[in-house]
C-alpha cells in the first residue's frame, strides 16, 4: 500500500503536524488524486484557533487541484460528461451536500443544507475512513458523489489554485446573487482573494468603474497591478473613514453611490459602510462574513430610503463551481491570477500559515512536489 503525507491538525491553538497514512484503495465511483496545488483560505486560521465546530484531528485543506492517479469502477467521466483517465488534469467541489433535504431538493439551494453536509479538509475527521480528505497532501481520496470537473484545455492546476474558494465564492456572490450591468459602477470592499475574485468578476460583467477599498497597501498593490480596479483606497493608512467614504462617493455618476457594493472584507464594521456607499436603489452582495466575527450596528433606515436589494451569498454549490472552472479562460485571458500565489513545500505549512495571519502575502499555496 502507498503513503501518503498530510498536515493535520491534532488539537486547536497548535501548530499542524505532517503525517504519513495509508492510500486506501478507491472504491466504486471513487477517486485518489495526485495533489499538485493546495491553497490555504483564511477559513484554514479560524479552523486552527477553534472558531468553527470541526473534527480534530482533520487534514485540512478544501482548495485543492491535481491530476488523477486511480478511479474507482464505474468512474469514468467527469460532472459535465468529459471522459476521465489516469493522469487528467481535474478540480472538484470541496463539498458533498446531502441531495435530500428541503434546501437541496426544494429550495435548489445546497449551500444551505441542512443534511449530512461533507466538507473536504474541514468535517471529516483523518481518524475515519477514507482518512485523506484534505488538500494538505501528496494525495487526497475523493470519495462517491464529489463533483468532479476535467480542466478545459490550456487551464493547469496552477490557474485553479490562486483564487480557491474565493473564486466560486465570488461567482455565487457576484455573478448570482446581484447582476452588475453594463456600464455599473461597482464599489469593492476588501483586497484579498475574495475581493480580487470579486472584482474580476465585476468587470467581466460589463462594470465600466470599480472602486476598491482594502489594505494592507501590499495588497492594493498587487491588486493595481492585475489591473482590477479603477480607483484604490487604504482603509488601513490612518486615514478618516469618512472623508474616505466622501471621496468615493465623489467617483460614482451623480455622487450618488454605486450601483453595486460588494462585501468581501470579512470585517462586520465594513457593512454599515458598504451601506452608506450604495446608491438609491442599489444592490449590495454580502460575501465575506463567512465566520462569525461578531455583531455591528447598522441604521437600517438607509436600506428602507434608499430602497436597497441586500443579498447574503453564503460558500458556493456546484453550479458554481463548475462555472469558475468553465470561466478560467476568459479570466486568464485578461488577468495574471498566477502572480497573486506564492508556493510553499507542504513542510512549511506552519510558515504558510503564519504568512497569511500577517498578510504578507496575498495566497499562499501548498506545493507538495517542492519536497515530496
Amino acid at each position: 500500500m502507498t503513503k501518503s503525507r498530510a498536515a493535520v491538525l491534532q488539537k486547536f491553538e497548535t501548530d499542524v503536524e505532517v503525517a504519513m497514512f495509508d492510500v486506501p484503495e478507491p472504491q466504486p465511483m471513487s477517486a485518489i488524486v495526485d495533489v499538485a496545488y493546495a491553497g490555504i483560505c483564511g477559513t484554514d486560521l479560524h479552523l486552527q484557533r477553534g472558531k468553527l465546530p470541526i473534527p480534530v484531528p482533520v487534514v485540512l485543506g478544501h482548495e485543492a487541484t491535481g491530476y488523477i492517479n486511480t478511479l474507482g469502477e464505474g468512474l469514468t467521466h467527469d460532472v459535465l460528461g468529459q471522459p476521465l483517465a489516469p493522469g487528467d488534469a481535474v478540480s472538484w467541489l470541496n463539498n458533498i451536500s446531502c441531495g435530500r433535504c428541503k434546501f437541496c431538493l426544494v429550495e435548489m439551494q445546497p449551500t444551505l443544507c441542512v443534511g449530512s453536509r461533507r466538507i473536504y479538509g474541514i468535517n471529516q475527521s483523518a481518524d475515519v475512513f477514507p482518512h485523506l480528505s484534505g488538500g494538505w497532501a501528496d494525495q487526497i481520496y475523493l470519495q462517491p458523489g464529489t463533483v468532479l470537473v476535467k480542466l478545459p484545455s490550456g487551464v493547469e492546476p496552477r490557474d485553479v489554485i490562486p483564487l480557491g474558494c474565493a473564486g466560486p465564492t465570488a461567482v455565487h456572490g457576484v455573478l448570482d446573487e446581484v447582476t452588475v450591468g453594463v456600464g455599473d459602477t461597482v464599489v469593492v470592499q476588501g483586497s484579498g482573494p475574495v475581493g480580487v475574485a470579486a472584482a474580476i468578476y465585476a468587470r467581466l460583467g460589463g462594470a465600466k468603474r470599480i472602486i476598491m477599498l482594502g489594505g494592507p497597501a501590499s495588497r492594493l498593490e498587487q491588486a493595481e497591478a492585475l489591473g482590477l480596479a479603477d480607483h484604490y483606497f487604504d482603509v488601513t493608512d490612518g486615514s478618516d473613514a469618512t472623508e474616505r467614504a466622501d471621496a468615493v462617493r465623489a467617483l460614482t455618476p451623480g455622487g450618488l453611490g454605486a450601483d453595486v457594493v460588494l462585501e468581501c472584507a470579512g470585517v462586520p464594521a465594513a457593512v454599515a459602510q458598504g451601506i452608506d456607499l450604495c446608491r438609491p436603489g442599489a444592490q449590495y452582495s454580502v460575501i465575506g462574513q463567512y465566520t462569525d466575527n461578531g455583531a455591528t450596528p447598522i441604521n437600517p433606515h438607509y436600506i428602507t430610503r434608499k430602497q436597497l436589494r441586500v443579498h447574503g451569498s453564503w460558500g458556493f454549490s456546484a453550479r458554481h463551481y463548475i462555472r469558475y472552472v468553465q470561466l478560467l479562460p476568459a479570466v486568464l485571458e485578461r488577468f495574471d491570477v498566477r502572480s497573486i500565489a506564492t508556493e510553499y513545500a507542504l513542510s512549511d505549512v506552519n510558515r504558510a500559515m503564519a504568512d497569511v495571519r500577517a498578510g504578507a502575502v496575498m495566497k499562499a499555496v501548498i506545493n507538495p512536489g517542492l519536497d515530496r
